[in-house]
């Protein structure tokens, strides 16, 4: 299609910026409708093909060539490209009112957080799950814990044409201020929190808690009486609750897409279950029936949230930086850091108690926390510890015998590995 040079080329000094509006171009151009029309008389097409060239095809040719002609831009077809693409936008722009424009706004501000907010999330949470491995129970236990670890197998799975569903986490941010947490508080008998006690000392995920926080979980979880298969959780549902079991078994039904159901594990006293719901903030992954009479304890997304979670990301961050200081550890990077931290255990030793004992076998490297510590050797005092300080290490390293008996001098913390 050649078109009329001056309806190209006039006044492309004067292009501007961005696109002007198609009913300048025929003013910026210099050239008439009737000039344009006589320019396309030589061409064998229709009236109606040169009505619309005249009206709709040269307005936009002549503005992206004089801004083409202006800016000089190196490759002029990617230029072409993407100022038609803006051109496209800016036209759909116009049609949009105001109330239309600022939602679009906000919710493309909103997804943006969702996304870097469940990003951040996922990864708290499967460093919290990496926990799993850290109990002192069988091999065969942990397989299991750390199976269910897992998130649930539908939970990157497409949605199809149905309505779009929310798996943001519980992110904060300027557009969701987050308040300030005040735990529920269900009064219990003595008889009741000794009871609770017992119980969550077997459970990993409460291990790792606070004297004080640990206090908050036990006034914050509910008593629940399940009878005979009695479902607590059923699969699909949105999760607000974990449970942890007192007494009684508790089957894991997942239904196949058949449509038929299947016991994939049996949960007994001091296991959890429904806490997949709260980390990954997706729906129930499977249904959970009581076999018998039984008893859990019920614990809100909320407490979870604040107090659980919050302890192992503030845990973490705290033997990251002691971390860092012993000189041992001085040359890992703070990824490594993060994931030895993550595998730490808090142990406490008495005045006058023997950490480690001169010919034992060695199981684990100790790194003083708090307190002080000394080593003897054949009765003979031979080294003093500090605050930083790490011993267990050569037992570890060459597979011998504890080549010295350690300490605590004073009440003392330690972590191990």
């Amino acid at each position: 299609l050649r078109l009329p040079s001056r309806g190209i080329y006039c006044d492309a000094r004067d292009a501007r910026e961005s696109p002007p509006p198609a009913s300048q171009a025929a003013v910026r151009s210099g050239c008439t409708t009737a000039e344009v029309m006589e320019g396309l008389d030589g061409l064998k097409i229709s009236e109606d093909k040169k009505k619309y060239i005249v009206d709709s095809l040269n307005p936009v040719l002549e503005e992206m060539v004089a801004d083409c002609i202006h800016k000089m831009p190196q490759d002029p077809v990617l230029f072409m490209l993407e100022w038609l693409e803006y051109k496209k936008v800016n036209d759909e722009d116009k049609k949009l009112s105001p109330e239309e424009k600022e939602r679009l706004v906000q919710e493309n501000k909103k997804l943006q957080a969702d996304i870097d907010k469940v990003k951040s999330q996922m990864q708290e949470c499967a460093k919290l799950a990496a926990g799993d491995g850290k109990k002192e129970d069988s091999d065969e236990e942990e397989e299991d814990d750390d199976a269910d670890d897992e998130p649930p197998p539908d939970f990157e799975r497409p949605q199809g044409t149905r309505a779009r569903q929310s798996v943001s986490a519980e992110a904060y941010g300027e557009w969701n201020t987050k308040k300030a947490f005040v735990p529920p508080v269900i009064p219990k008998s003595d008889e009741q929190k000794d009871r609770l006690k017992a119980v969550l000392s077997k459970c990993f995920l409460f291990s790792t808690l606070e004297d004080n926080d640990f206090g908050i979980i036990i006034g914050a979880m509910k008593e629940v009486q399940v009878g005979v298969s009695e479902r607590v959780i059923n699969q699909g549902d949105a999760g607000d609750f974990l449970f942890v079991i007192e007494s009684g078994d508790f089957d894991c039904i997942i239904k196949g897409a058949d449509g038929e159901e299947k016991v994939v594990k049996t949960c007994v006293p001091g296991d959890f279950f429904g806490e997949l719901a709260l980390l990954y903030n997706c729906p129930r992954a499977a249904s959970v029936q009581a076999k018998a009479e039984s008893v859990c304890w019920q614990l809100d997304r909320d407490t979870f949230n604040n107090i659980v979670k919050e302890a192992a990301q503030k845990k973490r961050e705290r033997y990251e930086t002691f971390l860092a200081k012993v000189p041992l550890l001085s040359s890992m990077d703070s990824y490594e850091r993060s994931q030895l931290s993550d595998a730490l255990q808090t142990e406490s030793a008495a005045d006058g108690k023997n950490i480690m004992t001169q010919g034992e076998v060695g199981q684990k490297f100790y790194i003083i926390e708090e307190g002080n510590a000394f080593a003897t050797k054949g009765g003979v005092k031979v080294m003093d510890y500090g605050v930083g300080d790490y011993f267990g290490e050569l037992a570890l390293i060459t597979n011998q015998p504890r080549a010295a008996t350690v300490v605590a001098q004073g009440a003392c913390k330690l972590l191990s590995l």
